[in-house]
């Protein structure tokens, strides 16, 4: 457990001593301005029913009990992950109606929320009580913590993205440490490694948004961003389907 205790301090250091840096403005002059039906910024509205369609089939599959848990309490970090995948939906589709930092609030709370639920989900089935016996509260608290640090921070004229910022940074790292250090007591354990492929390529779709419109004037970086986002939860959501416990009988 030490490489991931190792990490967890280092971007607690990183947080706290880094500069401040307020959210960029320009952050939120997204490519695709094009309406549709009314609706400014319709595609990047609209692409969000991706999020929606994954959030509501990883929820069906967790309360199912597809995901082939040995433990009921195994299931809830999946489940909030699923939700908080749903609830990016409507976060981001409501930010992007309008895009400015108040919005974006609510586009990063339930974005937060899933991507340190997986963690939780991780830590259980690679480490377990060894390191902390129920990791979903904490990681969720800490979470959102750095979102709403990130407003307040806003609201009060002195605006420090960079809590948030090292936080998602910190998520990729402790996924990465927990697939490549401890084996998961499941099968299929490497798939993880898919879905940090699919995040990486959400985040190269999204810093090359305007390139990405410019090929056919079609659908923007940034639209697409949400699309490999959502292929991430349903990477997930085919792990849990897929697995079975390590040494289990394969029928």
């Amino acid at each position: 457990m030490w490489p991931f205790l190792v990490l967890s301090a280092a971007f607690v250091l990183i947080a706290l001593l880094l500069p401040a840096v307020p959210q960029p403005v320009a952050y939120h002059d997204f490519a695709d301005h094009r309406a549709f039906i009314g609706i400014g910024n319709f595609i990047d509205v609209a692409s969000n029913g991706a999020f929606l369609i994954t959030g509501f089939i990883g929820l069906f599959v967790v309360w199912q009990r597809r995901g082939h848990f040995e433990q009921f309490a195994e299931s809830i970090p999946y489940f909030a992950f699923f939700l908080g995948v749903g609830l990016t939906a409507v976060g981001s589709a409501y930010y992007h109606l309008a895009p400015d930092n108040e919005r974006l609030f609510w586009d990063r709370l339930p974005m937060t929320i899933a991507f340190m639920s997986l963690i939780a989900a991780q830590l259980n089935e690679r480490i377990g009580g060894r390191l902390v016996r129920s990791p979903l509260v904490p990681l969720l608290a800490v979470g959102v913590a750095s979102v709403v640090y990130w407003i307040a921070t806003e609201r009060g004229g002195a605006g420090n993205v960079v809590p948030y910022v090292v936080l998602q940074a910190y998520a990729v790292g402790a996924l990465l440490v927990l697939a490549a250090g401890y084996p998961s007591r499941y099968t299929r354990g490497n798939d993880i490694l898919g879905v940090f492929a699919a995040y990486l390529v959400a985040k190269a779709l999204e810093h090359f948004d305007q390139q990405v419109l410019a090929i056919g004037h079609l659908v923007s970086g940034h639209s697409l961003k949400h699309v490999a986002a959502a292929v991430a939860g349903l990477l997930v959501c085919r792990m849990l389907c897929l697995r079975r416990p390590v040494g289990a009988r394969q029928d």
